[in-house]
């Protein structure tokens, strides 16, 4: 079998979409010997790689703003992704959540979430009216179906009535051997002085600044508890995104500036120091395709505190205190008790554990593998 998969967000994305794909097609070799796979970049190579993981990497002619201008704005269905490649594949796999056109015989589409859907005011008005118009379009053309999560495939039933026999859950891991409990005492001083942390303890939560995560509410919440907690302070770690600035004026309007540090893009490397040194990661997003970050932090070690809504409790399992995203009192009084109760902090570690052990990149790999094959023998 040949297939060809959209490396696009791996080359394009440093985190979620950008990480999932990047960890998936790195495994996929090791599932099944008896296929070529290839990988399909939607771009102009520039000085990108002309290989990755072992397989070869195409890229297109076009721009990447060129090729989405005629296949989404002009609804052309042309230039096709086999015209970049030397072999027509069996199957093709978008990655991230729009199909382009191809002649391939099995065409697969990744939904990751339906946020816009649910929550679209969180976004651009220009992003949402650009998935409202290509992804159910994508969707209906699309043979088959991957989701995240058990909850993104429900969505997908209950918004637009895919069958469960089109769609294929492949949720998402964890790189244990990246994120781990970090004891290094040189390691902890150097990330800890880097950042301006020092010796204080604090609060950590890691993500895209933007409003589906919930970052207004997690301040509000932080500022409820700040006088129970003097020497804490709050990590909100991550690049910028969209519709940001109320995060940082409702940290002016609290008074927060001392108390709340906004390190960015923070390294590859440094997260896990981060996620060690943490008295609990708060991830109260409105709404989740999966929630790597409560993976990691309990593989890390960490309490997790999250809400109870979309595919976080998958993600979380046991290994989490669930909230009221909506509800700062009760973001709020989680935290507090996370900090300050031993005994719950010791369950949620313990559980935290053993929750993780489920998950793997290879276990999301072979999952893949198994949804392709799942999907090819449907048609036929």
């Amino acid at each position: 079998m040949k297939i060809l998969v959209d490396y696009t967000p791996a080359i394009r994305q440093s985190a979620g979409i950008g990480r999932t794909t990047y960890e998936l097609v790195s495994r996929l070799p090791q599932q099944e010997v008896d296929v070529e796979i290839a990988l399909f970049v939607n771009g102009q190579r520039g000085q990108g790689p002309k290989n990755v993981h072992g397989l070869p990497l195409h890229y297109s002619v076009l721009r990447e703003k060129d090729m989405i201008r005629l296949w989404y704005r002009a609804n052309l269905p042309v230039p096709r992704v086999e015209w970049f490649v030397p072999f027509r594949p069996h199957l093709f796999h978008a990655t991230d959540f729009v199909l382009p056109p191809s002649d391939a015989p099995c065409q697969i589409l990744t939904v990751h979430d339906l946020a816009w859907c649910k929550f679209p005011a969180a976004a651009p008005r220009s992003l949402v009216g650009f998935l409202e118009r290509v992804v159910p379009r994508s969707v209906r053309r699309a043979d088959f179906i991957i989701a995240d999560s058990h909850s993104t495939a429900s969505d997908l039933f209950d918004l637009w009535k895919i069958p469960p026999d089109r769609i294929a859950v492949v949720q998402c891991g964890v790189d244990k051997n990246r994120f781990s409990r970090v004891t290094e005492s040189g390691l902890i001083k150097g990330v800890r002085e880097r950042y301006g942390l020092d010796d204080r303890p604090y609060i950590f939560s890691v993500s895209t600044l933007q409003p589906r995560k919930n970052f207004v509410n997690l301040i509000e919440a932080f500022h409820q508890i700040a006088e129970s907690l003097p020497d804490h302070m709050l990590v909100l770690a991550g690049k910028r995104g969209w519709l940001d600035r109320e995060i940082y004026l409702r940290v002016m309007e609290l008074g927060l500036e001392e108390r709340i540090l906004f390190p960015g893009f923070v390294s590859e490397s440094d997260v896990p120091v981060l996620y060690s040194e943490a008295d609990l990661l708060a991830y109260p997003s409105l709404y989740e395709g999966f929630g790597m970050p409560v993976l990691e932090a309990q593989a890390c070690n960490t309490p997790v505190l999250t809400a109870r809504n979309s595919s976080l409790v998958e993600a979380g399992g046991a290994g989490a205190l669930y909230v009221d995203a909506f509800d700062v009192k009760d973001i709020a009084a989680g935290m507090l008790r996370i900090v300050e109760d031993t005994d719950l902090r010791r369950q949620l570690i313990a559980a935290g554990k053993k929750h993780v052990e489920y998950f793997s990149w290879t276990r999301s790999a072979s999952l893949l593998w198994q949804a392709y094959q799942q999907a090819w023998n449907s048609l036929h």
